[in-house]
């Protein structure tokens, strides 16, 4: 067996180089295989990467793992909203909102959630949801585990709270994730829930859960985050897809 070795194979002309004819068998015996593109030997593309790790051009076919596949991070730092306008669609049959450090600028606010069926352009969809939690003060002098009749809805068009009475102390956050499925059915409504942990304004460890459905059966394209009033003045909302 001879031996080839070279730091670059260039194609002679054009920009595709084949290794090897039809029906070969290619041994590739590098710990390391660098490509931005695959694509199979039909001239399908698999999938795409930046070179950064961050993959786009998912063949619908190409089932890596089911997910949960990082789509887009948000990061807000004194905003009046973080908004996802893109990247909701019928790729994936659920979607997860990974909330992480979500800091209000006022105190004692409600984190929130809004939807649209128009890409963005407005906001305010009917939607039917129950809400319950179970709170310990620091001290241990009390603990609580209600329904949350005020922080619920009935075919509202409201925003739909996450947790509500969240500190803005300087060690004071909330975090959790919105579950999110079938955004692009247009036969039924769509289903959500949500589980957050809150650190409430008066010293109060929160777990929230919400539960519900929007109730329209066009398809929803984007999403809104806001606190009840004010800023969210820090905080990272990672998008996820699953299959």
């Amino acid at each position: 067996m001879s031996t080839l070795k070279s730091n670059t194979i260039e194609p002679a002309t054009g920009t595709n180089l084949s290794l090897g004819a039809a029906g070969d068998l290619i041994d590739v015996t590098s710990d390391t295989l660098q490509l931005n593109t695959w694509k199979d030997s039909g001239g399908n593309t698999l999938f795409t990467s930046d070179g950064s790790g961050n993959l786009s051009s998912v063949n619908s076919a190409l089932d890596i793992g089911g997910g949960p596949n990082l789509i887009s991070t948000h990061t807000a730092s004194s905003s009046s909203s973080v908004e996802i306008t893109s990247g909701i669609d019928s790729t994936y049959d659920k979607y997860m909102f990974v909330c992480v450090g979500i800091h209000p600028s006022a105190n004692s606010e409600g984190f929130q959630f809004q939807v649209s069926t128009d890409g963005g352009a407005s906001y305010g969809v009917l939607k039917t949801t129950t809400a319950f939690q179970a709170g310990h003060y620091e001290s241990g002098s009390s603990y609580e585990f209600q329904y949350e009749a005020n922080r619920d809805r009935a075919q509202s068009t409201g925003a739909q709270w996450l947790v509500q009475g969240l500190g803005n102390d300087a060690d004071q956050s909330c975090a959790g994730i919105l579950h999110f499925y079938a955004p692009s059915s247009t036969t039924y409504v769509k289903q959500f829930y949500s589980r957050f942990q809150n650190y409430h304004d008066s010293n109060l460890s929160q777990d929230w859960y919400i539960g519900g459905y929007i109730n329209t059966t066009s398809a929803v394209t984007a999403i809104k985050f806001i606190m009840s009033s004010g800023n969210i003045d820090a905080g990272t909302i990672k998008m996820y897809g699953c299959r």
